[in-house]
């Protein structure tokens, strides 16, 4: 199905102040987020990501640039009249209400007729699995069950778009991650766009059709997680979604091997067969530690190393070595059939198949 666009987000600056030695909240950001998209903001603390959210909703007024909802500008439009809603991170739920009275109270504000408000609430319930809690109030319900509530509650005005600041930060590992299926449950059923702000990679990973990697203000990359992880186009997106290994060096090419990475310091080549580059020269070698792999020291065109600790996580331990050049590198090996984790001190080699290879500017 072709999708039409929901949210246009056109060079959207937003400053606090008229000090311009001040960083902006948001510099120059544009961004376009379909129709019936999980769309999440990612980024630390401080980046800009529920500074764009709020500025959607209508609660932040930017300082310059176009937000158009269904192709219309809406930046002088209050809250109320922007066609969406929002489920913040406490959920606000009214606490002398139940579970029903909570849902209904939107649509009763937004005049709908009262007697197509039963109809209406009965559906958010079904949708949200919580029909035989009808009747309880906020108190007598778990964290997930209010998260489901609030989501209720802001879908049943049927808006064009859902926005969604950090909704699962305040309940536990477990329930988080049912949760999380929960939710892309919920945005597949209700088939509108949801824009998603948190700073947990795995959470935007598992959830998300497309993710914005946000850092100062501004967006670095926007892609599928499958893009993000495997093809991160910035150090900082590389870095900032799951653990990796960088190396400085030199790249040349080389007319019977192709592309050869020399670490600095180290006397070894690394082939990465990424084809021609321009750019042949200093460059930073990165790598994900899952995708490198353990190997004995004799064999060539491996990094050799020391292990100087081991880590057990249940399903992989993860392995820290120290390269003659005194870097340090974390590599991950699945636990299989009970076999026993390498010792510290133990000599190894560090093998990097050429596609786990990813080069960025030094």
């Amino acid at each position: 199905m072709k999708h039409t666009s929901t949210i246009e987000v056109q060079h959207v600056s937003k400053r606090y102040t008229d000090d311009l030695e001040v960083s902006p909240a948001l510099d120059d950001v544009s961004v376009t987020i379909q129709h019936n998209e999980f769309f999440t903001l990612l980024g630390p603390s401080g980046c800009g990501k529920t500074t764009l959210l709020r500025s959607i909703a209508g609660f932040e007024q930017v300082t310059s640039g176009d937000i158009r909802i269904g192709g219309q500008r809406v930046n002088d439009l209050p809250p109320f009249k922007r066609r969406v809603n929002t489920v913040f991170q406490n959920y606000a739920l009214f606490p002398h209400m139940s579970v029903a009275e909570n849902i209904a109270f939107g649509l009763e504000m937004q005049g709908l007729d009262r007697g197509a408000i039963p109809g209406r609430v009965k559906e958010m319930l079904a949708l949200v699995q919580m029909e035989h809690l009808a009747k309880r109030r906020p108190a007598e319900l778990s964290g997930g069950q209010q998260q489901r509530v609030a989501l209720a509650r802001a879908l049943a005005p049927k808006p064009d778009v859902l926005l969604l600041d950090e909704p699962l930060s305040a309940l536990d590992l477990k329930l988080r991650k049912e949760m999380q299926v929960e939710l892309k449950r919920v945005q597949q059923e209700a088939g509108i766009t949801f824009i998603f702000v948190t700073h947990d990679q795995e959470e935007a990973l598992t959830l998300s059709d497309r993710i914005a990697v946000m850092s100062s203000g501004k967006i670095l990359q926007v892609g599928s997680p499958n893009e993000i992880y495997e093809r991160p186009q910035h150090r900082f997106v590389a870095h900032f979604i799951g653990d990796i290994n960088f190396l400085p060096g030199n790249l040349r090419q080389c007319p019977q091997n192709g592309s050869l990475f020399q670490p600095e310091g180290l006397p070894v080549e690394i082939p990465c067969n990424l084809g021609e580059r321009a750019n042949s020269g200093k460059m930073q070698l990165a790598f994900r530690p899952e995708r490198s792999k353990l190997v004995e020291p004799s064999q060539p065109h491996h990094l050799r190393g020391v292990i100087e600790a081991v880590l057990y996580v249940g399903t992989a331990t993860l392995y820290q070595c120290r390269l003659p050049n005194d870097a340090k590198v974390m590599l991950r090996e699945s636990n299989e059939g009970g076999s026993s984790a390498r010792a510290v001190g133990s000599q190894v080699a560090v093998h990097l198949p050429p596609h786990a290879c990813l080069l960025m500017e030094a």
